[in-house]
């Protein structure tokens, strides 16, 4: 059984992936996919314990590679390290009443950095419903199934694909360039996605937009959902501008300077204060 640091809502982990075609929860357990020495495995973690008393198991169907799965499902769960440091901060902002409304919900990882990078190009500009039936296509057409899960695909088979491939998933010309393109860069050792752990902000948004179909939106989400960085805050983002008019009742959109002003506010963990307010307007 695995212990974590309160507060810990499970249960808002679940509504949030609940609403990806491609996760599968039942009841109060969550199928994790993964890639553990490029071997494809399913992981289960079921919550035994409460918001106050957060506990875990976890399951595997490779025994050999549960210890290295347990130690990435931590990481990608937010187990690793403890919300309350956090929820303290905002206590002394103008957030207050967000992180007592969702005290306990952690920053839930993109279960692979590859597909992270993938699906954040699939999701450029397009409807939240289109850009999920558009990922479910991309995975079910290039990964794997494992038992009712798929799991996401590998470079190596996108790199060898043709645009007209993804062209037929009903992508654009352009992102279909973009996922082959940047999937050979993958395959040919030019981008080395799990070396960026290491890597600050500044390094990780220098490599990548660099890259031809990666914008300063796909770097920040990226930054977000893929490595869990604590104090990404994307200005230009339109759903966290109206977030921030909805909450503050604002009769105006915020401009570059409030939205500025308020990263300073909530810094060093501004990350946490995006994600919360995009889950005040869902």
């Amino acid at each position: 059984m695995i212990h974590v640091q309160p507060p810990y809502d499970f249960t808002r982990v679940c509504e949030r992936l609940a609403n990806d075609p491609l996760i599968r929860i039942h009841h109060n357990e969550i199928t994790v996919p993964l890639y553990v020495n490029e071997k494809p495995l399913l992981a289960c973690v079921k919550s035994v314990g409460t918001k106050e008393k957060p506990a875990f198991v976890v399951s595997c169907d490779n025994e050999q590679h549960k210890e290295e799965a347990i130690a990435r499902i931590s990481r990608i769960f937010h187990w690793d390290r403890s919300l309350a440091p956090i929820h303290d901060h905002f206590m002394q902002t103008n957030l207050r009443d967000l992180f007592i409304a969702h005290e306990g919900t952690p920053l839930v990882l993109e279960f692979d950095l590859y597909f992270c990078l993938m699906k954040c190009i699939i999701h450029q500009q397009i409807h939240m419903k289109v850009a999920h039936r558009l990922t479910e296509r991309f995975v079910h057409t290039f990964g794997e199934r494992l038992g009712d899960v798929y799991i996401y695909p590998r470079p190596e088979r996108v790199a060898n694909a043709s645009y007209d491939e993804l062209r037929a998933l009903s992508l654009s010309e352009r992102k279909a360039q973009y996922i082959v393109d940047i999937s050979r860069l993958i395959v040919e050792g030019k981008l080395r996605l799990e070396e960026m752990h290491s890597l600050s902000d500044e390094e990780v948004a220098k490599q990548l937009l660099s890259i031809r179909g990666i914008g300063p939106w796909t770097v920040q989400n990226f930054l977000l959902f893929g490595l869990g960085r604590p104090n990404v805050f994307p200005k230009g983002d339109v759903g966290l501008q109206r977030a921030i008019e909805r909450w503050f009742q604002l009769d105006h959109r915020p401009t570059a300077k409030e939205m500025e002003a308020f990263k300073q506010m909530w810094e060093p963990y501004a990350s946490y204060a995006t994600f919360y307010l995009w889950r005040s307007i869902e």
